[in-house]
């Protein structure tokens, strides 16, 4: 088993003993978090939806980001992964949520925004955290540890809260 299905079966076992379900709102990874989620046996049980959101009118449809947030701080950014997340977990009924959005190259990056800057948010009921982490590498290696980096947050999330309970 690799990296992303151990991290993806971690995670399902997380969210089964909280018996809470889990959403995806994806742009640079187009899906990517989603398929690794969906290869584990039985995540039907756990796994809600997944919102491929490449576009930003996409965003704005399906995830009801606003519009202005585009002109205002750009795709790749805090407040549009953080709308990205609500969205997804209002459309979706999940407790849990991760979305990103970021430059995976080789172009479209800017001096501000570098290729391999991506934002990741995480939803946990009504928590929302999001962090810009910059990532080397070539296209697939910034969409890899991307999803690599999504799932560790949402497991963080899930055994803070089962945690929590105990």
């Amino acid at each position: 088993m690799d990296s992303l299905s151990q991290l993806a079966a971690e995670l399902g076992h997380q969210l089964h003993a909280l018996n809470a379900q889990v959403t995806t709102a994806e742009s640079c990874t187009g899906g990517g978090i989603a398929e690794a989620i969906t290869r584990i046996a039985g995540s039907s049980a756990w796994f809600e939806a997944g919102f491929v959101t490449y576009s930003n009118q996409q965003k704005t449809q399906q995830l009801n980001v606003p519009q202005s947030l585009f002109a205002q701080v750009g795709a790749v950014s805090r407040e549009v992964v953080e709308a990205m997340v609500r969205g997804a977990q209002v459309q979706s009924s999940a407790r849990f949520a991760v979305a990103v959005s970021g430059v995976a190259g080789p172009g479209g990056g800017s001096a501000e925004k570098p290729v391999g800057t991506v934002w990741l948010a995480w939803g946990a009921g009504d928590e929302v955290t999001a962090e810009c982490r910059h990532f080397s590498g070539d296209r697939d290696d910034v969409r890899r540890q991307t999803i690599i980096a999504a799932l560790e947050g949402l497991i963080r999330r899930t055994v803070r809260e089962i945690e929590n309970q105990g």
